[in-house]
C-alpha cells in the first residue's frame, strides 16, 4: 500500500478554483429526456415549449348570464327596454361555456329584468365580445410558451397543460457516485450508540451530501463505505466514471496524510486541476477529471465537506442541467466582539444573528470544521476575505443567512454564562407555537454584562458571587452597568461542583485535594461565573492557581467541562449538576447559586421577553427543570433587582 504523502499543489483562491473548474466543464451537460409535464417542475427546458392548442381553443363566456348577438341590444335604454326570448335570441350560458353560434356577447344575470320563462327584458345595450373569452385570448396555437433554458416553475406548468402540451423536453438531472472512505468509519445501521468505541465515527457525510445533491437538482447513490486502500478506492472511483454517473465525489482522503488517496486515485486514472483552495473551512478540496467525468475530493470533517461541496460540486450539478446558481439572502449584520482571521484565506464564519434595538447583531459560533452543529445552529455566515485580518467589533459586514430574516427578527439574543435550561427554555417556548426563537450564545457571565453595555443582545446569563456578602450579580450589575437601566429576573438555583469520573477511582473529594497534582483539572474560561466561583474557593483554600495542574486549560460550557472528564482529558472540572448527570458523571457538591438573566428595562415589556418569562413561569417548564437534576425553582421568574 502506498503510504507516501501528499504534497499540496499550488493553492488558489475561492475564485481562480472556480474559474478552473468552468474551463474544463463549461460545456458538460447532461443528456436530454422527455417527461410528463406534471413532473418536470424546477426542470430545464432542453427545446422550446410550442402550444399545440389555442386557450380557450373556443369562444368563452366569461360570466353567467346570457348569450347573444350585439347587435340585437343596440339601442336598448330604461325608457326603450328591449325584449328578448330564450333559446331565440338569447341563449342562458354559465362561466366557461362555449358561445352558442351567431353570438358574440354576454348580458350578466344581473342586468336581467326576466318577465317570465319566455321574455327577458334589458335595459342596456352590449358591445360585441363583452363578458366573452376569445378563442386563444391566452395562448394561440403555435405560439413558443417558453424557450429552452427556461426552468419550469409552478405557474409554468398550468401554462404548458392549458397549451396542449403534456410532455416536454429537458435537461436529465445529474446522477454522482458519492464514494465514503474511511477506516475509522461506520456505517449507522451498524452502530449501536453504547457499544462505540474509542476511534469509532459515526459516517454521516454522505447522507448530507446526498441531500445536497437532491438540493441542486440531482440524483445521488451512496458506495458501500471503503477502508483506506488505495486499491478499492481506484477501482470504485474507476467503475463509477465509466458507468451512468455524471459526477463522482470521493469523501475523505483529500488532504496530506498517508492514508489520503483521494488525490493519487484521480491522477493515476486521469488529472487533478486543483489540489488545495484558500478557504476554511475547506482548504484540502480537491477536483479533476477522470475520463470525461468530474471527480471532487471532498474532505472528510462535516463542515469543511459542506462548503467545499456548496462552493464547486453544487454549482456545477445546476450548470450541467442549465440551472441558476442558488443565492442566498444578504443582511448587514454587526458582530457583538472582534474577529479575528486567518490572513491569505478566505473564512466562512459561523454565526448566529438577532435582532436588537434594529440592528442585527451576530455571535461567532465555534469554528471547527468538525462541528455540524456550528451551521445547524447557525443563522447565518460571514465571508471573510483572504486579504484582510479580521472583523472589528462594530463593523457592520455582509451576511449570508441561512434562516428567513423573518424568524431572526423573533430571535432572543442571549448572552453570557451557559447553562442547559436555556435549551430546554427554547424548546418549551416552540411548544406553546410561538414564533420565537432563543439564540444564546456563552461567553461568561461578565461577557454577557459586557454585551448588555454595548447594546448586542435582549439579556445576559450570569451567576457572578460577590465574595463579600455571598449575593448574585446585583453587586456586578451596580459596577458594571451603573447607567442601565435592568431588571434581574432569577431563572434556576443550581448547584455547582465538581465533575468526576463516575465512581471516583481517584478519590477525589474537596477542591484542595487538586493541589496534590494527582489530578488533572478543567477549568472554564476566565470571566466565567464558574471560574470566578473557582477563584474565589482556591483563595478561601489558600490554593494558588499554580498549584493546580491544569488551571490554564479551559472550556466555554458545562457540557464541555462534562465531557472532557468522560473522555479522559481531565480528572475533574467544576460545572453543574445537570451536566454531570447527562452524562452519568459522579458530583461533589460546592454550592448552590443564582443562575439569573439580566434584562435592560427597555427591552423588558417587548413581546419577546414577555413570551420568554410567561413560559418560565409556567409548571411545565419548572417541571422540566427538576428532571434535569441539580436545581431549584423556588425562585423561577422573580424580579430579583
Amino acid at each position: 500500500m502506498n503510504s507516501k504523502r501528499n504534497v499540496y499543489l499550488d493553492m488558489k483562491s475561492i475564485e481562480e478554483a472556480k474559474a478552473c473548474l468552468f474551463d474544463h466543464f463549461n460545456a458538460y451537460s447532461t443528456q436530454i429526456e422527455t417527461i410528463d409535464v406534471v413532473s418536470s417542475k424546477e426542470r430545464v427546458l432542453a427545446k422550446p415549449a410550442v402550444a399545440a392548442i389555442s386557450s380557450p381553443n373556443f369562444h368563452a363566456a366569461a360570466m353567467d348570464g346570457i348569450a347573444v348577438s350585439a347587435q340585437i341590444t343596440f339601442g336598448a335604454s330604461d325608457e326603450a327596454p328591449k325584449t328578448l326570448v330564450p333559446q331565440e335570441n338569447a341563449f342562458w350560458v354559465n362561466t366557461g361555456h362555449a358561445m352558442p353560434p351567431d353570438t358574440n356577447a354576454v348580458i350578466m344575470i344581473e342586468h336581467l329584468n326576466i318577465l317570465d320563462d319566455n321574455c327577458i327584458e334589458i335595459e342596456a345595450p352590449v358591445f360585441p365580445w363583452q363578458h366573452v373569452r376569445k378563442m386563444g385570448e391566452d395562448i394561440v396555437a403555435t405560439k413558443i410558451l417558453f424557450p429552452r433554458g427556461h426552468q419550469i416553475n409552478s405557474y409554468s406548468l398550468g401554462a404548458l397543460l392549458a397549451g396542449g402540451l403534456f410532455q416536454v423536453s429537458v435537461y436529465k438531472q445529474p446522477r454522482v457516485m458519492i464514494i465514503p472512505t474511511g477506516s475509522e468509519l461506520k456505517q449507522w445501521q451498524d452502530v449501536r450508540p453504547d457499544q462505540m468505541k474509542p476511534g469509532d465515527v459515526v459516517e454521516s457525510n454522505s447522507t448530507v451530501l446526498g441531500a445536497l445533491c437532491q438540493d441542486h437538482g440531482a440524483h445521488f447513490e451512496i458506495h458501500p463505505m471503503l477502508r483506506d486502500d488505495l486499491g478499492a478506492i481506484q477501482e470504485a472511483v474507476e467503475k463509477a466514471a465509466a458507468g451512468p454517473y455524471d459526477m463522482v465525489c470521493i469523501i475523505g482522503g483529500s488532504s496530506a496524510g498517508s492514508k489520503d488517496f483521494a488525490r493519487p486515485v484521480i491522477s493515476s486514472l486521469g488529472e487533478v486541476y486543483v489540489h488545495g483552495v484558500t478557504m476554511m473551512p475547506g482548504k484540502p478540496v480537491l477536483f479533476g477529471k477522470v475520463g470525461q467525468v468530474p471527480v471532487f475530493g471532498i474532505p472528510g470533517y462535516p463542515v469543511a465537506a459542506i462548503v467545499a461541496f456548496e462552493q464547486f460540486a453544487g454549482p456545477l450539478l445546476l450548470h450541467m442541467q442549465l440551472l441558476p446558481e442558488k443565492t442566498l439572502q444578504t443582511a448587514l449584520v454587526t458582530p457583538a466582539r472582534k474577529i479575528a482571521s486567518k490572513l491569505g484565506q478566505e473564512e466562512f464564519l459561523r454565526v448566529k444573528i438577532g435582532s436588537v434595538d434594529g440592528q442585527l447583531i451576530s455571535s461567532q459560533l465555534p469554528r471547527g470544521s468538525g462541528s455540524i452543529t456550528t451551521l445547524t445552529e447557525a443563522d447565518g455566515v460571514i465571508r471573510i476575505p483572504r486579504h484582510i485580518e479580521g472583523i472589528s467589533a462594530g463593523e457592520a459586514v455582509s451576511a449570508h443567512l441561512l434562516r428567513p430574516l423573518s424568524a431572526i427578527e423573533n430571535t432572543l439574543v442571549i448572552i453570557g454564562s451557559h447553562d442547559n435550561t436555556l435549551d430546554l427554555l427554547g424548546d418549551q417556548i416552540r411548544q406553546g407555537k410561538v414564533d420565537v426563537n432563543i439564540s444564546s450564545s456563552h461567553v461568561g457571565s461578565m461577557g454577557g454584562l459586557m454585551a448588555i453595555k454595548k447594546g448586542g443582545c435582549h439579556m445576559a446569563g450570569a451567576h457572578l458571587l460577590d465574595p463579600v456578602d455571598g449575593s448574585y450579580n446585583i453587586s456586578y450589575v451596580k459596577k458594571y452597568l451603573p447607567d442601565h437601566g435592568v431588571k434581574i429576573v432569577n431563572l434556576v438555583m443550581r448547584e455547582q461542583g465538581l465533575i468526576i469520573p463516575r465512581g471516583n477511582p481517584g478519590n477525589l473529594h474537596a477542591i484542595e485535594d487538586l493541589k496534590t497534582g494527582k489530578f488533572r483539572f478543567i477549568n472554564r474560561q476566565p470571566g466565567s461565573g464558574t471560574r470566578i466561583l473557582f477563584d474565589y474557593k482556591l483563595k478561601q483554600l489558600g490554593v494558588e492557581p499554580g498549584e493546580i495542574l491544569g488551571y490554564e486549560n479551559d472550556e466555554y460550557t458545562h457540557m464541555s467541562v462534562a465531557v472532557a472528564v468522560l473522555s479522559g482529558r481531565a480528572d475533574a472540572g467544576l460545572g453543574i449538576k445537570a451536566a454531570a448527570n447527562a452524562l452519568g458523571l459522579d458530583f461533589i457538591p460546592i454550592i448552590t447559586e443564582s443562575y439569573d438573566l439580566i434584562i435592560p428595562e427597555r427591552f423588558f415589556e417587548s413581546q419577546k421577553v414577555q413570551v420568554l418569562l410567561d413560559t418560565i413561569a409556567t409548571d411545565k417548564f419548572k417541571d422540566r427543570v427538576l428532571a434535569l437534576g441539580g436545581y431549584g425553582v423556588e425562585k423561577t421568574g422573580q424580579v430579583l433587582y
